[in-house]
């Protein structure tokens, strides 16, 4: 969970935020969709009508309806749909990316929910400083070994970048609180709130106008969530609370980050601040803020009387979790550089499908027919939303 940029709602959630971000684009051969199927390079075909330039211009080439991405009016290269790995080609990089993405999403909350649950760890401000530590290393690795950039992170970008960090930290320690009382599927469920609040403070911020059927899912979501905690066999009123907190802070990350990117771009000195960047500086910026919790809670008493700190195992899982969050950000910026925002957005609500069935299946959860239900409206809810704002988006 530690080194996500928010899938803003992602919930959307997030990430909402995070879909507008990797938006790429091939230029080199822009086509018109207006009925007009053929290339038109100035370099190809220069000069007005007449002119000797003309005589030599390259024929026309007609594109087929496959080389067409009708989603985002883009030609797609062939080339850029082939991924070498070693001696062997990968040629359905968006199926392959998008199974990665959904992957390690699931893992890290079922590896979270397993620690936090089935360790019974109670430390998990710990945990969380642990894994955006683990993220910290990594990335700040794959920057010095030149395969990824990273913006300097300068005391004014560090002063901008401030309120966003407290708002992330608080995200991530309350999902860790509320994933230790509340079954993963319960939680996939409630983290929809996040979208209706996301939406109201987008029309009350940004004055941002939602069409009906955005409204009308947002809508079914709350309906579900509260026949979701009516239902709940397992409820527990202090796992509600911090869920409910989380998804306060949720939406608060996704609405501050919008309002203070154009700043924290300025702040940068290439004018850029790509999700590496954010990455790290959100990580880092956690360490401290992080460690003074920990002191705050008294975490300190419990990890030294612990016995899991002396379980090899237990360190093998958590570092795992912490690589896992790290490749949530990979994986959702590789995923949306070969689809686009709109189905990344479909992809991660129908991804809840299975997180909730591997919830309930790997931690036997007790559950009735009337809160299977609700969990089942619940997520064809956040189906509906999703495809709610891809109509709206077009």
């Amino acid at each position: 969970m530690g080194s996500r940029v928010v899938p803003l709602s992602i919930p959307t959630h997030t990430m909402n935020s995070i879909g507008e971000r990797h938006e790429t684009e091939d230029s080199n051969h822009p086509i018109l969709l207006s009925g007009d199927k053929y290339s038109r390079d100035p370099i190809l075909n220069p000069g007005p009508l007449g002119s000797p330039l003309r005589r030599e211009r390259a024929p026309l080439k007609i594109f087929s309806d496959e080389e067409l991405d009708l989603e985002e009016g883009k030609l797609l290269k062939s080339k850029e749909n082939k991924l070498l790995v070693g001696p062997v080609r990968v040629y359905n990089q968006a199926l392959l990316s998008g199974f990665a993405y959904c992957l390690c999403s699931c893992s890290m909350i079922l590896v979270n929910k397993f620690v936090l649950s089935g360790y019974d760890f109670s430390a998990g401000i710990s945990l969380m400083l642990y894994q955006n530590f683990v993220s910290v290393i990594v990335v700040s690795i794959l920057s010095l070994s030149g395969m990824i950039s990273t913006e300097p992170l300068t005391w004014r970008l560090v002063r901008v970048w401030l309120p966003v960090n407290f708002i992330f930290v608080g995200m991530l320690i309350t999902s860790m609180f509320s994933l230790k009382h509340i079954n993963v599927a319960m939680v996939t469920i409630l983290k929809n709130v996040t979208n209706v609040i996301t939406a109201l403070g987008e029309t009350y911020l940004f004055g941002k106008y939602h069409d009906t059927k955005v409204w009308t899912a947002l809508a079914l979501m709350i309906v579900s969530a509260i026949s979701g905690g009516i239902t709940d066999i397992s409820f527990n009123a202090v796992g509600y609370l911090w869920q409910f907190c989380n998804c306060i802070l949720t939406a608060s990350y996704s609405l501050t980050l919008r309002r203070v990117m154009d700043t924290a771009k300025q702040a940068t000195k290439s004018g850029n601040l790509n999700e590496f960047s954010m990455v790290l500086l959100n990580n880092t910026l956690s360490l401290p803020l992080g460690l003074f919790l920990v002191l705050v809670f008294n975490e300190i008493d419990y990890l030294t009387t612990t016995p899991l700190l002396k379980d090899p195992m237990f360190w093998i899982v958590i570092t795992s979790s912490g690589f896992m969050g790290l490749a949530i950000s990979f994986t959702s910026m590789w995923f949306l550089h070969q689809t686009s925002a709109t189905t990344y957005s479909l992809v991660g609500s129908l991804n809840k499908i299975p997180l909730s069935l591997a919830g309930i299946l790997l931690f036997h959860v007790p559950t009735s027919i009337k809160n299977a239900m609700s969990i089942l409206f619940g997520l064809l809810a956040g189906i509906f939303f999703a495809k709610a704002k891809m109509r709206e988006r077009s």
